[in-house]
């Protein structure tokens, strides 16, 4: 088998240990094989990047476990071209395993050129991914609290949200806070309605007529307390991404002319998928490694499963919610594709392939800087015009109607 590397490693990364495999040109034809075991630390890391120079490393391949691999990687990058590798392509022959097979194995596979490595952004953008991961969790934890407060609500025989839809809004907090502090009289804290909500007082007199108790009270106060205490954490955070995301604000401001994207999907498509398009080569790879697209399983000349790989899910929970919004505009592509699709095959499915779209869309809008432009929501119409006008023609007919139809003439 060809060697394509000539000097090459390949680790087996632990959370305490990394085992490291070198292989070097020996002599005549033979390949020399040096393996050694360094700690995690940054020290033994530091040792096991001068090791490798002194070989003269200019490959080193990775298993991706956990995030034990995340310190090596930093530590070598900057002294060596460094791969993070799928476990899944990875699978060594049955037989012993031990770490130092593991890493042969590696070295081996990095050797021939029989691995592929898995897309790590550069640093700027993966600060902006940790920032805005971790902002992304704690609004999923806020919708969460928000939950249990009406859960409590619910115990007590409170229908505060059977009638005002936001319970955490200024009237809803006013309220709530009243509660807390011990007042439980329906007339008065119906009273502290604003605004519109003030025209639906005789409608939370009975809303807030319950069984709330001091063991309701404290739980509610705790509640609000940790909404406050989030709140001010993605404050914080959103703060900190504004400052990361300056330099690639040209790219938000394109992402954000997408139907369904607002400006805080932006900021999460460039943190997952990075500004450099070149690195994926093409929309389809693009979309094949977010799992947004059919898979490809034939064997014997027969189609198997169509399903999608698993992809990232930070990005996929990016593109889902993107979706979604996208397939409640009115007069767009992505709208009538969703409700095209949505039909025929399931809100699911309609969902996916629009997500689909905006990947891809996203793609060519960060390739060649052209900001969105919709295709309209008679799109279909226009690329099939034939097949539009039988199937008008069909539900025309299947309400009872006897249709008669000419072809227009040629231009």
């Amino acid at each position: 088998m060809d060697i394509l590397v000539e000097r090459c490693a390949g680790l087996d990364v632990h959370k305490d240990t990394v085992v490291a495999c070198v292989r070097t040109p020996g002599p005549g034809r033979r390949r020399e094989e040096t393996t050694l075991t360094f700690g995690a630390t940054t020290a033994e890391l530091l040792g096991l990047r001068d090791w490798l120079v002194a070989e003269e490393v200019s490959l080193v391949g990775m298993e991706s476990t956990g995030v034990y691999w995340k310190p090596v990687y930093y530590v070598l990058e900057d002294a060596m071209e460094c791969w993070v590798l799928n476990a899944r392509h990875l699978k060594n022959v049955p037989g012993k395993k031990t770490d130092v097979a593991d890493a042969e194995w590696i070295c081996q596979l990095v050797e021939h050129g029989l691995v592929r490595p898995s897309f790590v952004p550069p640093k700027e953008i993966r600060e902006l991914r940790n920032l805005t991961r971790y902002r992304r969790a704690q609004i999923e934890e806020r919708s969460r609290e928000a939950q249990r407060l009406d859960k409590v609500l619910q115990d007590a025989g409170v229908k505060l949200s059977s009638v005002a839809s936001h319970i955490l809004g200024v009237s809803g907090r006013a309220m709530l806070e009243a509660l807390v502090s011990g007042s439980t009289d329906p007339e008065i804290l119906a009273e502290l309605a604003k605004g519109v909500l003030r025209k639906k007082i005789p409608a939370l007199r009975d809303a807030l007529e319950g069984r709330f108790g001091p063991h309701h009270g404290l739980l509610v106060g705790q509640i609000l307390a940790k909404l406050d205490f989030v709140d001010e954490a993605i404050g914080n955070l959103s703060k900190e991404v504004d400052r990361v995301i300056a330099p690639f604000e040209a790219q938000v401001q394109l992402l954000v002319t997408i139907p369904g994207v607002e400006r805080r999907t932006a900021e999460e498509l460039i943190a997952e998928i990075g500004v450099d398009m070149a690195r994926f080569g093409s929309s389809e790879r693009l979309a094949s490694w977010a799992g947004m697209c059919p898979g490809h399983h034939e064997s014997a000349g027969k189609q198997r499963s169509g399903k999608a790989r698993p992809g990232p899910k930070w990005l996929q929970r990016t593109l889902t919610e993107s979706a979604k919004a996208a397939g409640r505009t009115k007069n767009t592509y992505l709208g009538a594709q969703y409700t095209r699709l949505r039909g025929r095959r399931g809100a699911a499915k309609a969902t996916k392939a629009v997500g689909h779209s905006i990947l891809v869309a996203a793609f060519h809008m960060l390739s060649t800087g052209t900001p969105y432009q919709d295709l309209g929501p008679d799109w279909f119409g226009r690329l099939r015009p034939q097949q539009h006008a039988r199937r008008l023609i069909h539900q025309l007919e299947a309400l009872g109607y006897t249709v008669s139809a000419n072809a227009p003439e040629a231009a």
